[in-house]
């Protein structure tokens, strides 16, 4: 046994190494962040745990939150996935800019596709003007959940309504089931590759008129490079980019918004 020792000692040191390389690479390389987050260190934790990572956001906003007040629970979300544990929310360096541009669209009636926990739709119903709404659409069933339990909880009800199910089965029911005539403000942060799926659905179903605002995230990390090649080479489009991070990271991100011309 002992003649395996110095052995030993190498692999746990080369181990390390590697630990650390990859905690480096963390904090600056897209691809190792998202791995990192959302493979390793989520598995490992709810693994240790027994309940999701999302469940573990939501004990944490009822613990930590101020009933009734939306700014408190996004505050939290912002300090647990800041200081214990990495999630997909836009975050609070690029929530500001969602924050600002939806203010400056105006709008009434929002879509954002991915609901996630709720945390970027709480941002917004903080934003929205008087009587304007908010239908955000969620596939997971078990994301919605939270989702309804941080917005009861934060108390928006009243402005925002979750949507369960695909984005291609909900957009085209928007106008009938749903009373959307068109839609003002779009968010888009759910599967990147239906980025442009989706664009051209809301286009087919006339949801979309002169001068709504089309804002889509993580365009750079991970990547939507056929959303921006769409909507920058289209004539019926106006496009800005905007710098930004990964959320909760120092890894290079951005937000694009593209207004619907005509």
């Amino acid at each position: 046994m002992l003649a395996y020792l110095p052995t030993l000692g190498v692999l746990s040191a080369s181990l390390f190494l590697v630990f650390l390389l990859l905690r480096r690479m963390v904090r600056t390389h897209s691809a190792t962040a998202i791995f990192w987050h959302t493979v390793l260190q989520e598995k490992m934790t709810n693994l240790v745990k027994g309940k999701s990572r999302e469940s573990r956001i939501l004990d944490f906003v009822l613990q930590n939150g101020v009933r009734g007040d939306a700014k408190s629970v996004v505050d939290s979300i912002d300090k647990y996935c800041r200081e214990q544990e990495w999630a997909m929310n836009v975050g609070d360096e690029k929530g500001a800019i969602l924050d600002k541009v939806l203010e400056e669209a105006n709008a009434s009636t929002v879509l954002e596709l991915g609901t996630y926990c709720g945390y970027s739709a709480l941002r917004m119903a903080q934003v929205l003007k008087p009587g304007a709404r908010l239908l955000t659409i969620e596939f997971n069933p078990a994301n919605a959940n939270i989702a309804k339990q941080v917005f009861h909880f934060a108390g928006v009800e009243d402005k925002v309504s979750i949507l369960e199910g695909s984005t291609e089965d909900i957009i085209p029911q928007l106008k009938k089931k749903h009373d959307v005539d068109t839609l003002d403000f779009v968010f888009l942060d759910h599967w990147k590759d239906r980025y442009v799926p989706d664009t051209k659905l809301l286009e087919e179903c006339g949801l979309l008129r002169k001068g709504t605002v089309l804002l889509a995230d993580n365009v750079i990390s991970p990547g939507a490079p056929e959303f921006l090649q769409y909507v920058r080479g289209s004539s019926r489009y106006d496009c800005t980019h905007y710098p930004s991070h990964l959320e909760y990271s120092e890894v290079e991100d951005g937000l694009e918004k593209a207004v619907f011309k005509s």
